[in-house]
């Protein structure tokens, strides 16, 4: 098994870096620093990082075409024009609970986009996982303590995510015309007595699941059975979010975060809320386009 390369894409450093998400047709690598409002962007081939002052929390973005994005928000999802990045309000989810904000989110197959939202503090089953198609939204499950992990196979017929807190990555079954959940979700991995806390993940094209570790300083592979296959050493505790990246998605970008730590635990760990790449052999694939209408 070849040794994967982990090096510094961004030293950007985000308080809460979160959702990356890969947009092959600019070469463009986006992030958020959740807490502090901030949308990022840097090109994979290289460049100034580029920052947009959002005003709100924000977790995620999806492409709806060449011109416009789909991002999700304390408030709810907020078409982005790429050009002037300007924000409106499309789908409100939750505007009317100050006390949450979005999390991990991720687009299905068919163009559905599940939502996940958390307590600001993290308070116990304040949040939910949203299904969102074609301006339609659903509630899929409440009483969320911290919404992770969101993520499907590439043909649709399951969909992967957590509550953080519980310990337990699940698994169920998926429409794969609407995204819609079937069938009650089983465990897929049980990460209780393991180190850190199962926190964002995506799905390559051979059924494997990369998982990145907060608290744990890796990103762990899971095979379609959920057993651990592999597991990439990183140079920060609190590593939050992987995405395929490159021409032929066959890269990691990889986001971390500084938030939780006091300033000595923040000298231990120099590198905590720089954005990264993991140069290893990956099956990845690009995200769908998310379908508003």
């Amino acid at each position: 098994m070849s040794e994967a390369i982990v090096s510094v894409f961004s030293d950007h450093v985000c308080q809460l870096g979160e959702g990356p998400s890969y947009d092959p047709a600019t070469d463009t690598l986006y992030w958020f620093d959740i807490v502090n409002g901030q949308l990022l962007e840097k090109p994979l081939s290289g460049g100034a990082v580029k920052i947009q002052e959002l005003g709100q929390m924000a977790s995620a973005i999806a492409i709806v075409d060449d011109k416009r994005q789909l991002i999700a928000t304390e408030t709810g999802l907020h078409v982005r024009d790429v050009a002037t990045g300007k924000m409106t309000l499309h789908t409100a989810i939750e505007a009317d609970n100050a006390a949450t904000r979005s999390n991990d989110s991720r687009v299905h197959p068919c163009g559905a986009f599940w939502v996940g939202t958390m307590g600001k503090g993290e308070e116990k089953a304040a949040g939910s996982i949203y299904w969102f198609f074609k301006g339609e939204l659903r509630r899929l499950y409440s009483d969320i303590t911290v919404s992770n992990s969101i993520c499907f196979s590439e043909d649709g017929t399951v969909a992967y995510y957590t509550d953080t807190s519980t310990g337990l990555l699940m698994r169920v079954g998926c429409d794969p015309a609407t995204g819609l959940p079937i069938g009650e979700p089983k465990i897929f991995v049980d990460h209780r007595k393991a180190k850190g806390y199962i926190d964002g993940s995506v799905l390559d094209r051979d059924g494997v699941l990369w998982n990145a570790c907060w608290g744990g300083s890796v990103v762990e592979a899971y095979g379609p059975d959920g057993k651990l296959i592999r597991s990439v050493a990183m140079p920060v505790t609190q590593p939050s979010c992987p995405a395929f990246v490159g021409r032929d998605a066959d890269r990691l970008a990889v986001t971390s975060a500084w938030s939780g730590k006091d300033e000595k635990q923040r000298l231990l760990d120099p590198q905590a809320g720089m954005t990264f790449l993991l140069d290893i052999p990956v099956n990845g694939r690009f995200e769908p386009r998310v379908l508003i209408a």
